[in-house]
């Protein structure tokens, strides 16, 4: 007997939240396109992970971060294939063309809880690359919030007010990309030339698809001018290659980089002489090697102390 394949997440959770219903939704073709890029995000992050087992501990700080990213996409395209994480929003433009005519358009703002999330992840990924000290980091980790939060707003917008947050966002984009486009890429090719080769890879890639991501939005929340079928495949392709493609590009290009190099000296529990040697450590040297007198060092120590403690000094514990 053959069964058919059948995606029923729009027939579970249908088209109507808090009351009201979205007429311009996704398809199950957009849900299923959904789905598959987050069964691409989760087999990502099993490889990256994977990966990160070849590699000693103190040195896994980029594969832990690459694959954090994939990790919470695949949770927030899981939630978008299923038909959740949006609510209606009226639109400001009605179109005429069928796939977009109505009043309300489904608005996924689970898309902007994975990108107020793995969006640091990245510029992490890229900055402690380029070996930027940690206050320019936390800058331009703010700034990228300050980003996301306003594309999430305007999208949240009904008037064409939505377009000044837009505004804001873009600037912030501007300022992100200034600084991996000329402060962070000269300090990556100040530490070696491998080193700036993988950042500029890596940035480049970045720069141009952050950049696709603000007409994504223009012609998507924004102006409501493409399907939210489209949308699915217009965000989950960018999604793919900021995200994957960066990955697998960014950890190929720390294969031979040490960490220690971009000033991430990361000590192993492994390496700790308060957890491996500490006293009991101390305390086998001594009964191992004992002093010429012919007492260990604990003997040896327990006298000196007694002779301390006769001479009047007070020995505390």
């Amino acid at each position: 007997m053959a069964f058919e394949k059948r995606n029923s997440a729009l027939n579970v959770n249908g088209n109507t939240v808090n009351g009201q219903t979205a007429d311009i939704h996704i398809t199950s073709h957009g849900s299923d396109f959904y789905w598959a890029i987050c069964a691409a995000m989760g087999f990502s992050t099993i490889c990256f992970l994977a990966l990160s087992l070849k590699e000693p501990r103190q040195n896994r700080i980029f594969y832990y971060i690459t694959s954090g990213i994939t990790m919470v996409a695949s949770i927030a395209y899981f939630s978008m294939g299923s038909n959740l994480g949006w609510t209606p929003i009226a639109v400001e433009f009605h179109r005429s063309d069928p796939r977009v005519r109505g009043n309300y358009r489904d608005i996924f703002y689970v898309r902007y809880i994975d990108w107020f999330i793995t969006t640091p992840l990245l510029l992490l990924d890229l900055l402690l690359t380029a070996g930027m000290p940690w206050p320019t980091i936390l800058w331009v980790i703010l700034v990228d919030w300050v980003m996301v939060v306003c594309g999430l707003v305007g999208a949240l917008v009904r008037s064409r007010y939505k377009w000044g947050y837009f505004a804001f966002g873009c600037a912030a984009l501007f300022y992100i990309i200034y600084q991996l486009g000329w402060e962070a890429r000269k300090h990556a090719r100040a530490l070696g030339p491998d080193i700036g080769r993988t950042f500029l890879m890596c940035g480049t890639l970045t720069l141009v698809v952050w950049t696709c991501y603000a007409v994504a939005w223009g012609v998507c929340e924004g102006g409501n001018v493409i399907a939210p079928d489209s949308e699915a495949v217009f965000y989950g392709v960018l999604d793919f290659v900021a995200k994957v493609v960066f990955g697998c590009l960014l950890l190929w290009g720390h294969r031979d980089i040490d960490p220690s190099r971009l000033g991430l000296r990361i000590r192993d529990y492994d390496e700790d002489p308060a957890v491996h040697g500490g006293f009991a450590g101390e305390r086998k040297e001594r009964l191992n090697h004992p002093h010429p007198n012919g007492t260990n060092g604990v003997a040896n120590g327990a006298t000196e102390g007694a002779t301390h403690g006769q001479n009047g000094t007070t020995n505390v514990v």
